[in-house]
């Protein structure tokens, strides 16, 4: 049986101003930092998650989907 392939995209949305965007996730890295393209507010991860997608996107970050969340998690 073989593993499912990762969502690569995933739509952040903004906390502040409510903007919306579709995103292409990296593979091999977690992302804390996004600025938003509707306010400009620099989005960082809330506690406990390991990047902005996970926080404020639709799709959790590629290695969250695999693994999921634990210290292996963008190491």
């Amino acid at each position: 049986m073989s593993e499912r392939a990762p969502l690569l995209e995933s739509t952040i949305t903004c906390p502040r101003c409510g903007a919306v965007k579709t995103e292409t996730m990296p593979t091999n890295a977690c992302q804390y930092f996004y600025d938003c393209t509707g306010c400009g507010v620099m989005l960082r991860p809330k506690a406990g998650d390991c990047c902005v997608f996970c926080s404020y996107g639709s799709v959790a970050c590629p290695p969250i989907q695999l693994s999921g969340p634990g210290p292996s998690c963008c190491a």
